[in-house]
């Protein structure tokens, strides 16, 4: 647990320094941050226990995502460490970025552990104008937050976390959020139609919940609409997945988890934005009732699918989902979608970007600045013509994958797009977040586990709105 307060000054036993290569060849510390073997690089750090100081090294300190990151490597060898208390000081400026850093990288699931660590560290921000700057550091630690109790949902196992108590924490959300909330459960999404996200969770003892939270302020000046892809556990169906890839599909629910995070950081943050979040809450399993490869499926829209491959069920839910949703948040400004869809992605961009496909390059750029402002990774993936014909079906309107293996991430979106109204194509992005949302190795900010990867950027974007 981390606490972040502001003050004038500090009697804290230990002060955090960010340090420059340049600054370490002319600092008074010099010789004894050499004998050590530090050498400022980014994200490196060096405890002069002694001196009460820790230093850590950054590429530039005019870089937001520099002091970041060194934050969360601070708060990393803080919590190595048997100090429970320590400053830093700050400027209007690094207050944001300095209170993010230290909250997500300070993070830890401990859930499951019988002997949680459970450590208490006090981080003291000290500036002259401590007063004026709280509503900064209270936006940040909103922001923050929100992040992590996105990591917690995704974290969680999936025999606490299925459609019907996902539906529950919605709700549950909503209730502390004071957000509208309505749960379509089997019987009303069969009334909708939604057979394609119904034959996905046919063989699961939990039937398919489709979510929709709204946040509606007074005087909203736009109006935004997100779709989360919640496969609360995903086996990959009869088109089984290898052993080692079923391991970490507990977070094949994250990007349902971002929109409801996203959503608790507008709510609280108070934003003259109206919100829609639709979340298609579903687990793919196998059993004697499951949907087969060979299958067609009509989906909301009246589209017809040919099913291929039973692993490529997040696109199936999503196409009735945010059929859905264009009809009850009709008239939305934007329209964005979260899914851990592709493994395609990471072969594109790597695993710690999320790619970003849709039609309207100047929308793609907005939300590209703002990612980079909040400190996520994004790319954007081109759509063409000829991959688009590679989702052609002989029997049925189209084929839920490619003929091809190539483009898989492009292709998935081009699935999407099929279900996006036509005056609804500029306004719409897909954001196929399979390798940021989830990590095995601490990078940046993320520690183990899930990321929160979408939280920051959309609460920036919408900030900026």
């Amino acid at each position: 647990m981390i606490k972040i307060e502001l003050a004038k000054k500090s009697d804290a036993p230990v002060e955090v320094r960010f340090i420059t290569q340049k600054e370490l060849k002319k600092s008074g510390y010099k010789e004894l941050l050499n004998s050590a073997g530090f050498e400022a690089r980014s994200e490196t750090s060096c405890f002069l226990y002694e001196k009460g100081l820790l230093f850590i090294g950054v590429e530039e300190k005019e870089n937001p995502n520099e002091l970041r990151s060194g934050s969360a490597t601070a708060a990393r060898v803080l919590k190595k460490s048997n100090f429970q208390k320590a400053s830093i000081a700050v400027d209007k400026k690094s207050l944001p970025v300095i209170a993010e850093g230290f909250v997500l990288g300070a993070y830890e699931f401990e859930k499951y552990k019988s002997e949680p660590q459970n450590k208490k560290l006090k981080i003291v921000a000290t500036s002259n104008k401590a007063k004026e700057l709280q509503p900064l550091l209270d936006e940040a630690l909103t922001i923050a937050h929100a992040t992590n109790f996105t990591r917690d949902i995704v974290n969680t196992a999936p025999q606490e976390i299925n459609p019907k108590t996902f539906a529950q924490l919605a709700k549950k959300v909503a209730k502390e959020n004071k957000l509208f909330c309505d749960i379509l459960e089997k019987d009303r999404l069969e009334k909708e139609r939604c057979n394609a996200m119904l034959a996905v969770g046919r063989a699961s003892i939990y039937s398919p919940r489709l979510i929709h939270l709204a946040y509606k302020p007074k005087n909203a000046k736009q109006k935004v609409t997100l779709v989360g892809k919640g496969l609360t556990y995903d086996s990959g169906g009869l088109s089984l997945k290898p052993a080692t890839s079923m391991v970490t599909m507990k977070m094949d629910k994250a990007g349902a988890c971002a929109t409801l995070g996203i959503i608790k950081a507008v709510s609280e943050l108070k934003l003259d934005v109206e919100l829609h979040v639709f979340i298609g809450a579903v687990e793919n399993m196998i059993g004697g009732n499951a949907y087969k490869p060979d299958d067609v499926l009509k989906s909301r829209s009246g589209t017809t699918i040919e099913v291929r491959n039973t692993d490529a069920e997040g696109r199936l839910v999503l196409a009735d989902v945010l059929d859905y949703a264009q009809e009850k948040a009709e008239g939305s400004d934007y329209i964005f979608d979260f899914a851990t869809l592709t493994g395609a992605c990471m072969v594109a961009l790597g695993q710690y970007t999320t790619g970003v496909m849709g039609h309207s390059s100047a929308l793609k750029h907005k939300v590209n600045k703002a990612a980079s402002s909040a400190g996520e990774l994004t790319g954007s993936l081109p759509f063409n013509k000829h991959l688009k014909k590679l989702l052609k079906s002989e029997i049925a309107d189209i084929s839920n994958i490619a003929s091809k293996p190539y483009g898989g991430a492009i292709t998935a979106a081009l699935f999407l797009d099929r279900f996006i109204k036509e005056e609804n194509k500029e306004k719409w992005l897909h954001f196929d977040i399979a390798g940021s949302a989830y990590t095995e190795s601490p990078w940046d900010v993320n520690n183990y586990g899930a990321t929160g990867a979408g939280v920051r950027m959309m609460t920036r974007f919408l900030l900026e709105l």
